[in-house]
């Protein structure tokens, strides 16, 4: 069994909670500590009984709680050693116990849950996505990725839920107030993934067998709600993957959380 809500998803701030109903831990804390532990409040998750916080790069709207948490609540900490290294004056002291080390494309265990961190394509040190998988349930985070690559196609593959960035809509990027030199780091391949290239990659999992999809990480000045589900609805359209009525596409919110989603095969 996997529980699984996202706290927060955008520039501000990134944090989704999972847990295999007796372990439970958090992907990223990017939000002040306090903040973390008033949307976790809202799930009625207990801060006290976080199991650990995975980090998927060192950029501080996905760290800014971690070490405030770690601390506080004698929570460990984990990143691989790229991370740990760019994240290391960022977050304040962590105690050498909770001090904990992955390695990248190397499967650990949380509890009863297997975590998979897989190499992305962003302008971080070491910056990884997640598969986490219970005996039978899958869900995957890819966000703060410029390209996707078929190494990840096949890792998110059997996904019941994927977390999937659709950071910006290119013409609207193209045409907004943001100086050349972000616009041109967005649009690379280590910037962050647009609604049509998100929509892209939601086809193919659609066409092998995954059905639920949350789009995460949508910019504020760049897209909205609406804009990313249109346009890749219509990706979806066009293939004729809508008519089966399976596809199940949500959004993950820049400022309150999202409908928690639990999946239990057994």
């Amino acid at each position: 069994m996997i529980r699984f809500c996202s706290l927060v998803s955008g520039s501000a701030g990134n944090s989704y909670a999972f847990s295999d109903g007796e372990h439970r831990f958090l992907v990223d804390a990017g939000l002040s500590g306090k903040q973390i532990e008033n949307r976790l409040a809202e799930i009625e998750m207990d801060p006290r009984d976080l199991s650990g916080i995975l980090i998927t790069h060192e950029h501080i709207d996905h760290i800014k709680g971690a070490g405030i948490l770690s601390r506080r609540y004698d929570i460990p900490v984990y990143a691989n050693q790229g991370t740990w290294k760019a994240m290391e004056g960022k977050i304040g002291k962590v105690s050498e116990k909770n001090r904990k080390t992955f390695i990248t494309n190397e499967v650990f265990s949380m509890g009863s849950l297997k975590v998979k961190p897989y190499k992305t394509s962003h302008d971080a040190a070491e910056s990884v996505g997640f598969t986490v998988s219970a005996e039978k349930e899958k869900i995957s985070i890819v966000t703060d990725i410029g390209c996707i690559t078929p190494e990840i196609l096949e890792e998110i593959k059997g996904s019941d839920l994927v977390v999937l960035e659709a950071n910006h809509d290119v013409e609207v990027l193209k045409s907004g107030r943001y100086p050349y030199s972000l616009k041109r780091r967005i649009l690379s391949d280590e910037g962050h993934l647009s609604n049509d290239a998100a929509g892209d990659c939601i086809c193919y999992l659609a066409e092998n067998n995954v059905e639920n999809f949350m789009l995460a990480h949508l910019s504020e000045e760049n897209n909205f709600p609406e804009l990313a589900l249109s346009t890749i609805q219509g990706k979806l359209q066009e293939r004729k993957l809508l008519d089966c009525g399976k596809i199940k596409l949500d959004v993950a919110f820049r400022n309150r959380i999202g409908r928690v989603y639990e999946f239990n095969k057994s």
